[in-house]
């Protein structure tokens, strides 16, 4: 799939509101990005968690779907795990999103998230279940 057709399919959603942007789709990974801003901070002034954990079930799923025929199967998040490392609380944030495991049945996928001066802020396993379209 073309990075400019990710981008149109998130650009509606909450992500894609909050100003994230895919900008690299590989065999092996997706990396995105977006601004802390007044749009994705918290009242303390830093990254909001919930951005952090909304990066992640965006970035795991469409990952997930990438590596499914999806005229019969979708993958939907049944399990997210996120440890928050360090704060920001401006700049551009780079994510990174790679496969832990890929499977029949289900998928397991790694998302960092790293301030622009590559420290690592955020890492969160997305856990995705593959079932049937109706």
């Amino acid at each position: 799939m073309e990075l400019d057709t990710v981008n149109a399919m998130s650009a509606k959603d909450m992500i894609g509101r909050l100003g994230f942007a895919y900008t690299a789709i590989g065999d092996d990974f997706l990396v995105a990005t977006f601004m802390v801003d007044e749009r994705t901070r918290q009242p303390m002034g830093l990254l909001h968690g919930g951005m952090s954990c909304a990066v992640s079930e965006s970035m795991g799923s469409v990952a997930a779907n990438l590596c499914v025929d999806r005229t019969r199967y979708a993958c939907v998040g049944i399990d997210l795990n996120a440890s928050h490392l360090r704060g920001a609380s401006e700049g551009q944030i780079n994510a990174r999103c790679t496969p832990i495991r890929v499977g029949r049945s289900t998928q397991v996928w790694q998302t960092d998230l790293y301030d622009d001066r590559e420290r690592h802020l955020c890492v969160s396993r997305l856990t995705v279940a593959v079932i049937d379209r109706p």
